[in-house]
């Protein structure tokens, strides 16, 4: 695997280099990252990771210089997995001078759910992506399902702007007990760790109430953060929503349903869409 921290040794390994696949990460890689790598190579020739920590979608009350750096432990899973090429900048590279163009995502999409707790981190995520879709010229490019309101951002951020590239969903990997995997899990106890089940549990019932003709949201989603609430979680939202937007269900539109609560001092998110 050819390692690149610098934008104009990566354009340059990337000429003539057939088609592009890329998976952009913060690092700290689980198996559902792993999976992703996996997943683009059936679509390219060529499979570009990158790993950097952004700051620009992190608040004034996350800790950036704490998110977690494996970077030798990463590059040992992305050559494992096949990756081709990994686009390694620090910020000096990326962010030569401070970064005074944006992208401003539509507010509808993003002051609601992640984003409402999140104020400014999805105009952080999709001007990063944005920039880095420039810098390696991808033909296609993956992302998680399990970050749902990410995927829907960047997705509309594509066929939007018209950019040339194919955004392919990837499944949420889950351990046995469904807990979706996240790099997140490894704070919790192991009290916690066996009660984080619980919301993927709720999140399935509410799929199969809805599928068999359920049409009350409002009480499917209040009876699940009673649930959480009664068993020690901080519950954010429990949400039914139309998967295009993430706005309030109307018509037939195809649905998902989203939570995010912390338990403990970990804060989980999931999602299955209906």
């Amino acid at each position: 695997m050819q390692i690149h921290p610098r934008i104009a040794d990566l354009r340059a390994a990337l000429k003539g280099a057939g088609r592009v696949a890329f998976v952009p990460t913060m690092g700290n890689l689980h198996d559902g990252h792993i999976a992703l790598m996996r997943q683009a190579r059936a679509h390219a020739d060529v499979v570009v990771a990158s790993i950097f920590v952004n700051r620009l979608q992190f608040g004034p009350k996350e800790d950036f210089d704490k998110y977690p750096r494996t970077f030798e432990n990463d590059c040992a899973r992305l050559r494992d997995a096949g990756v081709d090429m990994l686009f390694a900048p620090d910020e000096r590279e990326m962010y030569p001078s401070p970064q005074r163009y944006h992208v401003e995502p539509d507010q509808a999409h993003v002051n609601i759910l992640e984003g409402a707790v999140r104020p400014g981190h999805f105009g952080g995520v999709a001007t990063v992506v944005l920039k880095l879709f420039n810098i390696v010229g991808p033909d296609v490019a993956l992302f998680g399902k399990k970050d749902y309101q990410q995927l829907m951002v960047l997705t509309n951020m594509v066929r939007e702007l018209a950019l040339p590239i194919e955004v392919i969903p990837g499944e949420t990997i889950r351990a046995d007990d469904g807990l979706a995997l996240s790099s997140r899990n490894g704070y919790l106890s192991v009290e916690e760790r066996a009660e984080a089940p619980r919301l993927s549990r709720l999140l399935t019932h509410i799929k199969n109430r809805i599928a068999a003709g359920d049409r009350n949201f409002l009480k499917l989603e209040t009876e699940a953060v009673a649930d959480l609430a009664a068993h020690g979680w901080q519950p954010d939202y429990i949400a039914i929503r139309q998967r295009c937007d993430l706005q309030a269900p109307a018509g037939d539109a195809p649905l998902v349903v989203l939570g995010a609560a912390k338990l403990g001092s970990t804060r989980l998110i999931d999602n299955l869409e209906i």
